[in-house]
């Protein structure tokens, strides 16, 4: 009898103990800390929705369908490098390889973000993994003819036209210009602080040309409210339709299918660029001006100089033809 009653008695005692390490009740205290994925993804795409713009909407997608369906109910700690790797061959046959980076490098934020935010002190696993970084290789720009007619069909959407403008003759990205208040702006010294630059912790500044000065003084917003605005008075997060709808109107991208060389709203920014090498300004000038991290990333636009130094030479021997 009592045997029996021992036995049952243990059998109990393994029923509560494993009831209590699934629910992380028996854990040692560290590891009661560590939280599941879905909760560390949920807090990451939540603060994605309010600090990345359009991008968070992209990481939303892929979290869905390709991070949740593998980790949700899987802790921190329990997710190894293998994990990743197999999820990458699983990927790697349906997506495309920038994609398949994309999805490695959401799970690597979403990772390191709650390292930070939970003060946990385990291991990343995709430190022992390669994820190259996607490469925009965008290198197509808006010509003069192009841009003329571009603002031209914008005028009578001023936002969307001053956006616009604003990063042509600045090299803004979408991000940045969305994030301007009216405390950034110093008409007295004509320039723009940028608070929250791209992969830079320090802000930064960029100069206001006279053709935009007029333009912004124009919107008198004050100190501590957004410039442009969508129709809720929010911070915009992605570019009024009309954009899109006048590039493809236009036709400029008509019979283009490699998006490298379709025209976008960020193509406004590598046209501040080429143009700028185009009328032979050195490269570290241009280095500055679009706020570069590494003078790697303004190479791109090295053979547009280089195109203007032959022209500069051709034009050299066609003016003294007869010496």
């Amino acid at each position: 009898m009592s045997e029996g009653y021992d036995a049952k008695f243990a059998s109990i005692i393994r029923a509560e103990r494993l009831r209590n390490i699934r629910h992380g009740e028996d854990l040692p205290q560290d590891k009661k800390k560590i939280p599941y994925f879905q909760d560390a993804a949920k807090n990451y795409l939540e603060w994605c929705s309010h600090n990345k713009a359009r991008e968070g909407k992209n990481e939303h997608i892929r979290y869905h369908l390709h991070l949740k369906p593998e980790f949700e109910n899987k802790r921190l700690d329990e997710i190894s490098s293998f994990d990743l790797e197999r999820l990458r061959n699983k990927l790697n046959g349906k997506l495309a390889h920038a994609t398949v980076n994309h999805v490695l490098g959401d799970f690597r934020s979403m990772f390191n973000k709650a390292i930070e935010w939970n003060n946990l002190s385990i291991p990343n696993p995709t430190k022992k993994i390669k994820i190259s970084t996607p490469k925009n290789n965008r290198i197509r720009f808006f010509t003069h003819k192009e841009a003329d007619l571009l603002f031209s069909a914008l005028k009578p959407y001023k936002q969307t036209h001053d956006m616009a403008l604003l990063s042509l003759r600045t090299g803004l990205r979408f991000k940045e210009i969305t994030g301007i208040k009216g405390q950034d702006i110093d008409f007295k010294n004509n320039i723009i602080h940028i608070l929250d630059p791209k992969n830079k912790e320090q802000g930064e500044v960029v100069y206001i040309t006279p053709d935009l000065k007029p333009i912004l003084t124009a919107y008198n917003t004050p100190k501590f409210e957004y410039v442009f605005k969508d129709r809720h008075n929010n911070r915009p997060q992605q570019i009024s339709k009309i954009f899109r709808k006048k590039i493809a109107l236009l036709g400029f991208n008509e019979g283009t299918t490699d998006r490298r060389q379709k025209l976008t709203f960020h193509s406004l920014r590598h046209t501040f660029a080429s143009w700028l090498a185009l009328e032979g300004e050195q490269l570290l000038t241009i280095k500055e001006l679009l706020r570069h991290r590494d003078i790697k990333m303004t190479m791109r636009y090295a053979h547009l100089i280089s195109d203007k130094k032959r022209e500069a030479a051709v034009n050299l021997v066609t003016k003294y033809v007869n010496i």
